[in-house]
């Protein structure tokens, strides 16, 4: 959830309420964990632990030009401050090129105790990265784009579809679920598909109608 529990604590019980249906919840509090721990925040994500939600730490990556130590500790004030076991690497690279550093990244995060890693490179990156990911966002952008997205490449019809996700917003209102089964289709059983425009279209969770059990909230 891309906004301040303090400014919409309703957006965040919403998703304790259903949490069978999350994969999981991204803690994004300034664009990584912020200077200070955030009391509103630590209680939100309490309440998601204790619904059974697993948290992600978000951290950019800014495509692999941010030094490994920086990413690495925004993941630990996000776990050390409010209990993420998980970490989102936004801003990932695509290019092989870059896929020693996120390998390097992975591993570093999963020794701190970050068990699962989420890649966002946003478009399907060299098939390499899915050895450096548990899950790889394949598709990040508006309803616009999304319908006229060509077909993934082949190489991802050798991974099961748990390993893909696809973040969609500005469906328009009562299509969230055919977006959501439209992933499905491309092979993607991870998704968040959201009505919200804008610089934040992920202030809020997605309508229960675009719900699933394999449907990943942005946070």
């Amino acid at each position: 959830m891309y906004v301040h529990p303090a400014v919409d604590p309703g957006a965040w019980e919403r998703l304790a309420l259903r949490a069978d249906l999350l994969y999981g919840v991204i803690v994004n509090v300034a664009d990584g964990p912020g200077d200070a721990r955030e009391p509103s925040f630590a209680a939100a994500a309490r309440d998601l632990r204790a619904a059974g939600v697993r948290l992600f730490g978000y951290a950019d990556t800014d495509y692999g030009r941010r030094p490994r130590p920086e990413v690495i500790a925004d993941l630990e004030r996000h776990r050390d401050w409010y209990g993420t076991d998980g970490c989102f690497l936004d801003q990932a690279a695509a290019e092989a090129s870059c896929l020693r550093h996120y390998r390097r990244l992975a591993r570093t995060a999963r020794a701190r105790g970050l068990e699962t890693v989420v890649l966002n490179p946003g478009v399907h990156p060299a098939p390499g990265y899915t050895r450096a990911g548990d899950v790889l966002v394949t598709f990040e952008g508006d309803w616009d784009a999304y319908r006229s997205a060509p077909a993934p490449p082949r190489w991802t019809a050798s991974y099961p579809p748990e390993r893909f996700c696809h973040l969609v917003h500005g469906v328009p209102q009562g299509l969230c679920g055919v977006a959501v089964r439209t992933a499905r289709l491309r092979g993607a059983a991870v998704s968040c598909a959201v009505p919200g425009h804008g610089a934040n279209p992920w202030a809020q969770p997605p309508p229960l109608a675009a719900a699933g059990p394999a449907t990943d909230t942005g946070s």
